[in-house]
């Protein structure tokens, strides 16, 4: 159950017990409202990607694997930073005081969504340099890929 706690509408606050569903890897289901990872994106579901060993994978189901890691059973609280075109409330979102948008981002499995906000380039740049989850291989740009597959 969500609690309120801030009247700001960029600023609404509110904690979970659990989480209903990931859905992808940058998109969750909290008191049956999707909620849309801030800043961040991660390759689609049908998504496939190359590994450090050029096989095929579907690098979209690794990302949505990886972030039902990182929640795991724990309480999430998130706060709202906007509303997208589809009405889903984007969010940055927190386990244990961590940032699971950030944590995403620095194993390797979600970008910086430079177009919306610059807020994980630094994470990115790491994982990037240190071959972390998609960057051990090849992958496509989730928008591009998209746009190409809509």
């Amino acid at each position: 159950m969500a609690e309120y706690i801030n009247e700001n509408p960029c600023e609404f606050i509110y904690n979970i017990t659990a989480v209903e569903k990931v859905v992808d890897g940058d998109t969750i289901v909290l008191n049956s409202k999707k909620i849309r990872l801030h800043g961040i994106d991660t390759p689609e579901t049908k998504q496939i990607c190359l590994n450090e060993k050029n096989i095929e994978y579907f690098c979209g189901l690794q990302a949505t694997n990886e972030l039902k890691k990182i929640i795991g059973k724990y309480e999430v609280s998130c706060i709202r930073k906007d509303k997208d075109r589809y009405g889903r409330l984007v969010s940055v979102c927190y386990v244990n005081g961590e940032d699971i948008n950030a944590s995403l981002v620095e194993r390797g499995w979600a970008l910086a969504y430079r177009k919306y906000s610059k807020d994980y380039v630094h994470q990115e740049n790491q994982a990037r340099i240190n071959n972390l989850g998609l960057w051990s291989g090849k992958f496509t740009l989730p928008w591009e890929w998209r746009s190409k597959n809509r």
